[in-house]
């Protein structure tokens, strides 16, 4: 079942050619949609990093075939969690996924952080992010959603040692996302910024502290990953020359991402030395795409901030 607003099919419908039907053009926008939705969720958005089974024996914890949306990852103190949520069942399945869930309920729980119960999420599920993202883009994802095979996966309920109250940014959120837009991809910069905000760069890569990532300092890195295997830090990717990515060429910034997400390195067994960041996710978006991000990144203050790899 795909569910979707038709009136993001109107413009497709009116420029119909002679001897086509309206089916067949609906069917072709709706296509285009969920090709957009696909790329948006899984290279931009990298809501299958969360929601989906990931295998750490390889570089960067690729999915596991088969589980894509299913949930059940867990985030917990190892990751500056006050306690354990888990990555929720986001496949089309009536009763452990999203599948009775309408466009309008998923809407608020991408961009205000309530589920369809009425309960509140923790704010690891980058809503503040989704808040500023265009209703188009995220009916799209909605749109991508529904067509991903039906999990059967009760998630288990969070356990949290405080309040989810304390974490909820109700104030910071946007009652409405009617007015939000995507900017131009000529106007490079804020297309990038856009892009990053989408795939909510900032958290990871702003450092850690008790009262969880400092935002303050976002792209300064310093947020450090227990993954089991070995620790990992995020990386500075502010435009610092000495400690971040200040003497970083275009080039080298497309070839980091493409070089990571090739499938010989992918399928390595990285031993002590893996990665959290899903490359094989990011390392496949557009060209273009990566290159409005390193062309934003450009643009933020510089800071200073040696970052230690992997501490022991």
């Amino acid at each position: 079942m795909v569910i979707i607003a038709m009136s993001y099919f109107t413009a497709c419908n009116n420029d119909s050619k002679p001897g086509s039907t309206t089916t067949t053009s609906k069917e072709d926008s709706l296509k285009n949609v969920i090709e957009k939705g696909k790329y948006l969720t899984i290279n931009v958005a990298g809501c299958m990093d969360c929601h989906s089974t990931r295998d750490f024996t390889k570089f960067s914890g690729p999915v596991v075939p088969g589980t894509e949306g299913g949930g059940g990852f867990a985030f917990d103190e190892k990751v500056g969690i006050p306690g354990v949520v888990y990555g929720k069942n986001i496949t089309p399945d009536t009763e452990t996924g999203i599948g009775s869930w309408t466009d309008d309920d998923i809407i608020r729980a991408l961009t205000q952080g309530i589920n369809k119960k009425g309960d509140t999420l923790f704010p690891i599920m980058p809503y503040p992010h989704f808040n500023h993202s265009t209703k188009e883009d995220l009916m799209s994802i909605i749109a991508y959603l529904r067509t991903l095979k039906p999990i059967k996966n009760k998630i288990p309920d969070r356990k949290l040692m405080m309040p989810i109250a304390m974490a909820y940014p109700g104030p910071a959120l946007q009652p409405s996302i009617e007015s939000n837009v995507r900017p131009v991809e000529t106007d490079v910069v804020k297309y990038g910024e856009y892009l990053v905000n989408m795939a909510d760069c900032g958290t990871c890569h702003s450092p850690l502290t008790q009262m969880g990532p400092d935002m303050s300092r976002m792209f300064q890195g310093g947020y450090t990953f227990d993954i089991g295997s070995n620790k990992v830090t995020s990386a500075n990717i502010t435009p610092d020359s000495a400690t971040g990515i200040g003497t970083w060429t275009e080039a080298m910034f497309l070839a980091k991402f493409k070089n990571n997400a090739s499938d010989a390195n992918i399928n390595r067994n990285p031993g002590k030395e893996n990665s959290v960041m899903p490359w094989s996710f990011f390392g496949k978006m557009k060209d273009d795409d990566l290159k409005a991000i390193y062309a934003y990144l450009r643009t933020v203050k510089p800071a200073t901030n040696k970052i230690e790899k992997f501490p022991k």
